[in-house]
């Protein structure tokens, strides 16, 4: 049922995993050695940057560019990838902008990697949740050194199944089986039956469009109240996923400003230098409706305490 979601995929060319994590984590293990270095999409998704500076012996950052509707400087990742680099890291759709890239970008993401032979990790895990209804352009079927990576915790919302997977070349994942025999050897029965009931086609469909419901029509208070703070507030609205990447002008670490609303308020949000960007913050909007505009009231009970 998962290599359904990739036309010309087999079982051959699936691992399944226990999460989207899990699917990373033994990835970026397999590929990487002391030697070798790393370029990663900024912001993103922070295990994988972890991994790479475990597994690696350099992480170089590209970024997306906020300015420019955070769409990739794809000149700057030319310049960083040379003979030395062993892997190229991107989530898309983007955690935690939103964004997502054309079939332009990533056609030129795939030949700056073919030039020195690099391989492609492509966290999609957000495919699925795009609000416009539109299924993200896939870096599926375009390289032979590319594995892309996934799960049921985001589009699906069903994170506690801890089901994910990896989706490569055969030869690459019957390897990959081999680590996996080192984590957690197989995902649980339970959480199997569920996901092949919620990956069968018509359920799938079902469940993408109750996400995408459940995502634009929470999007709006959320926006709404930030842009009522232009003072306060700078955001690009997403176009993908249940979160929302804001920066913030208060003279406040993103880390510290978190610590306060989870303390005071009991709000949990994402700190922007958790990404390496702080004066940040990702704020999700996945939750009932009723229960973002009340957290949205007590976060504005600390900010204006700040402010002041």
């Amino acid at each position: 049922m998962i290599a359904a979601i990739y036309p010309g995929a087999s079982t051959d060319n699936v691992l399944a995993s226990n999460g989207g994590s899990e699917a990373n984590y033994i990835t970026a293990w397999s590929l990487l050695d002391a030697d070798s270095a790393v370029v990663i999409e900024a912001p993103n998704y922070m295990q994988l940057w972890g991994e790479a500076e475990a597994f690696a012996r350099e992480v170089r950052a590209f970024n997306l560019v906020e300015d420019n509707d955070w769409r990739p400087d794809l000149d700057q990742l030319r310049d960083q990838v040379d003979g030395n680099v062993r892997l190229i890291i991107i989530t898309n759709p983007n955690n935690p902008t939103g964004a997502i890239l054309s079939e332009e970008e990533i056609a030129e993401i795939v030949a700056i990697a073919d030039r020195v032979g690099a391989w492609i990790i492509a966290d999609e895990i957000y495919a699925g949740a795009e609000l416009d209804g539109q299924w993200s352009p896939s870096f599926w079927g375009r390289y032979d050194r590319l594995v892309i990576t996934a799960g049921l915790s985001k589009a699906y919302g069903l994170p506690g199944l801890r089901i994910g997977w990896a989706v490569g070349p055969t030869d690459f994942i019957t390897k990959l089986w081999s680590y996996k025999d080192y984590t957690s050897i197989a995902p649980g029965t339970l959480s199997d039956l569920c996901a092949r009931i919620a990956l069968r086609p018509e359920t799938r469909q079902r469940i993408y469009h109750r996400t995408r419901r459940i995502l634009n029509e929470n999007l709006v208070p959320l926006t709404t109240w930030l842009s009522q703070r232009p003072e306060l507030f700078r955001f690009l609205e997403p176009r993908a996923g249940a979160i929302c990447y804001t920066k913030y002008d208060l003279d406040i670490n993103s880390s510290q400003l978190a610590q306060r609303l989870k303390d005071e308020q009991s709000v949990l949000i994402v700190p922007g230098d958790h990404f390496n960007m702080d004066g940040y913050l990702r704020i999700g909007f996945g939750i009932p409706r009723k229960e973002i505009i009340e957290a949205l009231d007590r976060i504005e009970t600390v900010v204006r305490s700040i402010a002041k």
